[in-house]
């Protein structure tokens, strides 16, 4: 079935996970495009001031206070954005948490609580938006993964565990939505190091205070690919050239990356400013009332993205591939050409050879 999405002026757009970082400037500019959006994550204070900003844009926003690791309070935000808007159009799934650790170090506890929030809260929240847009007859859901839904990056087992388990339920639901012949869109979308205030808050047992690997792209970038999926049924979307560059170099060279990891992976996520393990995170309560969208790498963060631009503007990639199809014939052509003279004027020398040895 063709799906049909409406535009986003006319959208009701869940944004789970909306208190800071990507989640937060999605939802600013899903209002600055006309959309109503409900915002919902664990920071009440967070959420209050976006939401303010919101309305002060000349936007709506409904506040929904929920931990996504409960059903019952994801079940809620759905019910939240039926009574407030009569429903709603795409869930966006940004909630996530993640603690820096060698495996052997992890608690059993905080691997928990990873899975729960990064995997169980947005299986959580596809099971409810399904229910809704299958009722009301379509409609889309936007998983957010990572780079690391098939590029494990060291200290970050339980964070890259969690990310699989994404990737997996997303293939599993997409062609169960696809057998069913549904109308309700689904895409994922895996960014790559992001600058938010992420790797800030996230607990560290390195003894230092974590950052995102290079290149470090910034959460703009996200919430360009979400709001692309929310209008425009698209299959997933890569955050920056980078990630897409480090799947393929998983799937067609893993041990050439194995070796750039190994080289990279374990200096490239580590400050030299010192971190205990026991500093204040938001792994299991909201302690860091953090509502930055932007973290603390931006003089070193990419402003343009190229590979996401070209994936969110279709019609002009199209038309780049065109042109640089006939630009490859034309030079072919030209080649082939060149060689049909070169093998004549090789065959006319022969005979000009042959009739003087007759000849003579």
């Amino acid at each position: 079935m063709k799906k049909k999405l409406k535009p986003l002026s006319k959208q009701t757009v869940v944004i789970v996970g909306a208190s800071s970082g990507m989640g937060r400037v999605t939802a600013l500019e899903a209002a600055r495009h006309g959309a109503r959006v409900v915002i919902a994550a664990r920071n009440a204070a967070a959420l209050e001031s976006l939401a303010a900003r919101i309305v002060r844009e000349g936007g709506e926003a409904e506040v929904v206070i929920a931990d996504v690791s409960d059903h019952a309070q994801v079940e809620n935000i759905a019910e939240r954005a039926k009574a407030r808007f009569g429903g709603f159009d795409t869930w966006a799934h940004f909630s996530a948490t993640a603690i820096y650790s060698t495996f052997s170090d992890l608690q059993p506890e905080e691997f928990k609580r990873v899975i729960d929030v990064n995997l169980t809260g947005q299986a959580y929240g596809a099971m409810v938006a399904l229910r809704h847009l299958r009722h009301k007859g379509r409609g889309a859901i936007v998983f957010i993964s990572s780079v690391e839904g098939e590029v494990s990056m060291p200290f970050h087992s339980a964070y890259a565990a969690s990310k699989h388990g994404v990737d997996g339920m997303f293939d599993a639901l997409r062609l169960e939505l696809a057998h069913a012949n549904s109308s309700v869109s689904l895409t994922i979308v895996r960014p790559t190091g992001v600058n938010t205030p992420f790797f800030t808050n996230a607990r560290t047992k390195i003894g230092v205070k974590p950052r995102p690997p290079k290149p470090i792209y910034q959460p703009e970038h996200v919430a360009e690919a979400v709001l692309f999926a929310a209008e425009n049924p698209v299959r997933e979307l890569y955050v920056g050239g980078a990630a897409k560059a480090m799947v393929l170099g998983k799937r067609w060279f893993p041990r050439l990356m194995d070796a750039y990891l190994l080289s990279s992976g374990f200096s490239g996520q580590r400050t030299r400013q010192p971190k205990e393990s026991t500093a204040p995170t938001n792994m299991f309560t909201p302690e860091t009332a953090d509502e930055r969208i932007h973290g603390d790498y931006s003089s070193i963060s990419k402003r343009h993205s190229c590979y996401t631009w070209l994936q969110t503007h279709p019609s002009t990639c199209a038309l780049l591939k065109g042109l640089l199809l006939l630009i490859g014939i034309g030079w072919l052509s030209e080649r082939l050409d060149l060689w049909d003279r070169t093998e004549a004027r090789t065959k006319a020398e022969r005979a000009v050879r042959r009739t003087r040895r007759r000849w003579s």
